[in-house]
């Protein structure tokens, strides 16, 4: 039936020009109808560098000219990993510019020489490129750049067997270590939590998560040496493993095994746009670049680090650490009135304490309490609850900076602080339960330890040295 189909659309066209088109066909693999196909690599290729820069899905396709849905399958069927190279090809072949210029003049009578010498290309290339790339499916060749494109590309695809997938005694040591049971000593196996079915949804979110053994992929790559020393069949990369995972159509292993990762990531994020978090609230004047230098060398008092411990239930506990003197202020956070009553609504207000007018609220009535010489810069993260820097700048006078994404070392003493006060407010605990005054007899524990560097004296006498300093006459207060 195929072959009758096919006389009955190519009869008018001469026998010669059929058993050549056949014989360019037998040249290259069955390819499916293309419909619409796809943009060439060159487009694609940049949308995986805008990719890489940190830029979202949406943001790269539009700027490449496709549109969000075909972007968006790009990326989750590849995992998030580039599916090709990002290096340009050279001019051994044709580009997708130089197709269109071939179409352009073959539709205007253009004869092959001729357009081989325009584009400076050998006329033997021009004339396999209009025999092998053409459209055939009206029965004529026809040469349209997109399809000669889509066809090369297609041609030029040479699809490995991943390695998990050929090779079973590789693929079951990788899968064990991976997804293998947990088992008590005496080799019970412990069944754990019954976990949500996966839908394929990344990072699993507050919820319970299958036990498995969970070696990473690094860690199975490298325990393949010493476990099998003298078998090299045994070997595989950790990226391959990753691959695997990620990639939908690998066949090596079920993509649902991601939720074995410690991450639950079932696509790889880009590192560049993990740093690149939309934080509308940190405007290019209050980065953690912009903060003055004497807030660095902790020779002048006043200048202070700041953040949240968080508890169950959105509850949380506000710190406030003095660089130079170590002295700490907690900040108290009850629940707003309405709390638990009914369920959250979708952008409604935030009941748990620490939304950004809360948070305001709190910290004015903390840091006024202070004179105002001791009030310069606050040093946050980039937590949104402290979205309404501007409003406690104006109130307060201490201008506020943010810290670098995934930087918790540029605000070191807070670390530091919140790491002490886990002893009193462990994670997993209800913080909402304690009231300002049981606040206060924390931070007051925690001001009158000596310190080594304060050379054993306690934040509260240095603090109480710099009050002193403030409300002496003709002193000055750099240290």
């Amino acid at each position: 039936m195929a072959t009758a189909d096919w006389s009955k659309k190519t009869g008018d066209v001469p026998e010669g020009a059929r058993r050549q088109w056949r014989a360019d066909r037998a040249l290259r693999p069955p390819m499916r109808s293309p419909g619409r196909p796809d943009p060439s690599r060159a487009v694609q290729r940049q949308f995986w560098r805008l990719i890489a820069t940190g830029v979202t899905t949406v943001e790269a396709s539009l700027a490449v000219g496709v549109s969000w849905p075909v972007g968006t399958r790009w990326f989750r069927h590849a995992g998030g990993m580039p599916p090709i190279s990002l290096a340009e090809p050279t001019g051994r072949y044709l580009s997708f510019e130089e197709r269109e210029e071939i179409a352009l003049l073959r539709a205007r009578q253009v004869g092959v020489r001729e357009i081989a010498r325009r584009i400076g290309r050998d006329p033997s290339t021009i004339s396999r490129e209009l025999r092998r790339n053409a459209a055939t499916r009206g029965g004529k060749a026809e040469y349209r750049a997109l399809v000669a494109q889509w066809k090369a590309q297609q041609a030029a695809k040479r699809p490995k067997t991943a390695k998990l997938a050929t090779d079973d005694r590789l693929r079951e040591y990788v899968q064990e270590r991976l997804a293998g049971t947990v088992r008590r000593p005496d080799g019970a196996v412990v069944v754990g939590p019954q976990p949500p079915a996966w839908k394929g949804l990344n990072k699993p979110h507050r919820q319970d998560r299958r036990w498995a053994i969970a070696w990473s992929p690094e860690q199975i790559s490298h325990r393949l040496k010493l476990d099998f020393p003298d078998d090299e069949s045994m070997r595989i990369s950790h990226e391959a493993i990753y691959q695997a995972l990620f990639i939908q159509g690998r066949g090596a292993l079920e993509r649902e095994l991601v939720t074995c990762l410690r991450t639950g990531r079932a696509l790889r994020q880009p590192r560049a746009r993990a740093q690149n978090r939309p934080a509308g609230h940190v405007t290019a004047d209050v980065v953690f670049s912009q903060r003055p230098a004497e807030a660095a060398d902790r020779a002048v008092p006043g200048h202070w680090e700041g953040d949240l411990i968080i508890g169950t239930g959105r509850s949380a506990i506000g710190t406030l650490v003095e660089r130079k003197s170590r002295s700490t202020l907690l900040v108290h956070l009850p629940r707003s009135e309405g709390w638990g009553e009914a369920p959250p609504v979708k952008n409604g207000p935030a009941l748990g304490g620490y939304g950004a007018a809360a948070m305001n609220a709190a910290l004015i009535a903390s840091i006024t309490k202070l004179p105002e010489q001791l009030r310069k810069t606050l040093t946050w993260d980039r937590g949104k609850e402290l979205s309404g820097h501007a409003q406690f700048a104006l109130e307060t006078g201490t201008k506020v900076f943010f810290a670098d994404p995934h930087s918790p070392w540029q605000r070191p003493t807070n670390e530091n602080t919140n790491g002490l006060l886990r002893q009193y407010f462990p994670k997993g605990t209800d913080l909402s339960r304690w009231s300002a005054e049981d606040l206060e007899a924390v931070a007051l524990a925690l001001n009158n330890r000596p310190r080594k560097s304060l050379d054993w004296k306690t934040p509260a006498e240095v603090f109480e040295e710099q009050l002193r300093s403030v409300h002496q006459p003709g002193v000055a207060t750099t240290g």
